[in-house]
C-alpha cells in the first residue's frame, strides 16, 4: 500500500510542503496532513533537514495497551480513561479505531485522534469496532478536487482582500494629491489676485504723478505768461489787469471771479512731495505764509529717514534749487503758490 506520502504526491502537492505537513502532524495520517498542507498555503517552508520521509507504521491490536498509555499522557488520563472504559464495554470484538465522543468522528490510530485533540480541544476518547477503510481511488480523486476547489477559493478571497486593500489605498493616494493641487492653485490665484492689486495701483500711482506733472507745467506756463505781462504793463505805464480764467463749458471759475485777482494771493498752497529714494508721493496742503522749514519738518514727520535739517528741495518746471537760506522764506514768497511739485532728497 502507498504511504501517505507517495498519495499525496500523486495528488500533485509539492514534496517540501508534503514533509513538512508530515512532520508537523507527526505522521498523524493524509487527512491531518491535507489539511496542514491547505492551512499553511502561501507560507513559506521551514528548514525540515530532520524530516521523516515516511508514516509511522500504523498500530496494531497488540499496540491497545500502548494508545491507552498515549491517550492517559496527552490528555492527563480523561480521554484515556474513557477509551480504557469504552474498551472494557466492548464484548467480543477487536478495536479497530478510535471515537471522539464530543463530535463522534473516528480516528485510525491514537496519532489522528492526538491531532483532532489539539486542533478541536476535545477529550473524551472511546475505542470502537468500526473499522476505517482506506479511500478509493475515486475517493481520493473527489477529496483532491474538494482541496483544490478549498484552496482556489481561499487564494480568490485573498487576492479579492489585497485587491481591496489597494483599491483603498489608492483612493487615499488620490485624494491626497488632490487636495496638494488644491492648496497649490489656491496659493496661485492668491498670487495673482496680489499682483493685479499692484500693478493697479501703480497704474494709479503714476497717473497721479503725471497728472501732477501736467498741473505743475500749466501753472509754470500761466506763471511765465503773467510775468510776461505785468512787465509788459510796466513798461507801457498802465495797470495789469488778472486775466479771467475758463471753467468747464466756459464757465468763469469761482477761484478768478473777482478781478485782479493773482493765484500768488490764495490763502493755502497744495503741495506734491517726491522723494529721492521713490515711493509714493507725499501730498498735503499748508497755508501760503508757512516757511519751507515747516514743510522740511512735514516731510520727516512723514519718513523718519528723512531729516529736516539735512533735506533739500527743488522745483522741476522751472528748474530751481532752494538753499538752507530759503527755509525761513514762505510758500508766497518761494513762489509755491496755490500749487507746486518739490523733489525732496
Amino acid at each position: 500500500m502507498a504511504s501517505d506520502r507517495d498519495q499525496l504526491i500523486a495528488m500533485g502537492f509539492a514534496p517540501e510542503r508534503i514533509d513538512w505537513a508530515l512532520k508537523a502532524t507527526n505522521n498523524a495520517g493524509l487527512q491531518p496532513a491535507m489539511d496542514h498542507i491547505l492551512e499553511n498555503d502561501g507560507k513559506p517552508v521551514p528548514d525540515l533537514t530532520n524530516v521523516a520521509s515516511t508514516n509511522a507504521p500504523a498500530p496494531t491490536a497488540n499496540e491497545d495497551d500502548e494508545e491507552l498509555e498515549a491517550l492517559r499522557a496527552q490528555y492527563g488520563g480523561t480521554g484515556a480513561a474513557e477509551a480504557g472504559k469504552a474498551e472494557n464495554s466492548v464484548s467480543g470484538g477487536v478495536a479497530q479505531s478510535i471515537k471522539c465522543s464530543q463530535c463522534g468522528k473516528i480516528f485510525r490510530d491514537t496519532a489522528l485522534a492526538n491531532f483532532h485533540a489539539e486542533k478541536s480541544g476535545h477529550n473524551q476518547f472511546e475505542e470502537s469496532t468500526e473499522e476505517i477503510k482506506p479511500l478509493t481511488e475515486e475517493e481520493k480523486k473527489q477529496k483532491l478536487v474538494e482541496l483544490r476547489t478549498r484552496m482556489e477559493e481561499k487564494r480568490a478571497a485573498k487576492a479579492a482582500e489585497e485587491a481591496k486593500e489597494a483599491r483603498a489605498n489608492e483612493m487615499i493616494r488620490r485624494k491626497g494629491g488632490q487636495d496638494m493641487g488644491a492648496i497649490k492653485e489656491e496659493l496661485q490665484l492668491k498670487e495673482a489676485e496680489k499682483e493685479a492689486r499692484q500693478r493697479k495701483q501703480d497704474k494709479l500711482d503714476d497717473a497721479k504723478a503725471k497728472a501732477a506733472v501736467r498741473a505743475q507745467i500749466e501753472a509754470d506756463k500761466k506763471a511765465r505768461a503773467e510775468k510776461a505781462a505785468k512787465e509788459k504793463a510796466l513798461r507801457e505805464g498802465r495797470e495789469y489787469q488778472q486775466p479771467p480764467v475758463s471753467g468747464v463749458g466756459g464757465a468763469t471759475s469761482a477761484s478768478a471771479a473777482a478781478p485782479g485777482a493773482k493765484s500768488s494771493e490764495s490763502p493755502s498752497t497744495r503741495l506734491q512731495i517726491r522723494l529721492s529714494s521713490g515711493g509714493a508721493p507725499l501730498t498735503t496742503t499748508m497755508a501760503s505764509d508757512s516757511t519751507l522749514h515747516e514743510v522740511a519738518l512735514f516731510v520727516e514727520s512723514q519718513n523718519p529717514a528723512i531729516s529736516s535739517q539735512t533735506v533739500t528741495f527743488s522745483t522741476t518746471f522751472p528748474r530751481k534749487v532752494f538753499n538752507r537760506s530759503d527755509f525761513t522764506r514762505t510758500l508766497k514768497e518761494l513762489d509755491l503758490v496755490p500749487s507746486a511739485v518739490l523733489m525732496a532728497s
